[in-house]
């Protein structure tokens, strides 16, 4: 009943910067976290950056002061803007949105299909 649309993946040389973005759409009547999180080869899925109505962001410490989230709440959207990257920032990257469906007020929670983000060095 929710359906998240990503993009803005892609092959960058170490240092420099991505933009990935996150649309939701369907039967929401709210959303109270949007976030990202990223899996690299071998490794178990990490967050990455989270965004909570009215509760601020965090980031995995790895990503702290490279990386920014922002939400556009009319658009439904969630995005990451990646800078600096490095090569260990290689992974897919899938958002993740939480919130409430119209439909008798359902919680319910959402992934995106992935985006693959590859940087060399």
């Amino acid at each position: 009943q929710v359906q998240l649309v990503e993009s803005g993946g892609g092959l960058v040389q170490a240092g420099e910067s991505l933009r990935l973005s996150c649309a939701a759409s369907g039967n929401i009547f709210s959303i109270t976290t949007m976030g990202w999180y990223r899996q690299a080869p071998g490794k178990q899925l990490e967050l990455v950056a989270i965004d909570i109505s009215g509760g601020g962001t965090n980031y995995a410490d790895s990503v702290k002061d490279r990386f920014t989230i922002s939400r556009d709440n009319a658009q439904k959207s969630v995005y990451l803007q990646m800078n600096s990257l490095r090569p260990e920032d290689t992974a897919v990257y899938y958002c993740r949105v939480r919130g409430r469906l119209r439909t008798r007020l359902d919680d319910f929670i959402s992934w995106g299909q992935g985006t693959q983000v590859t940087v060399s060095s």
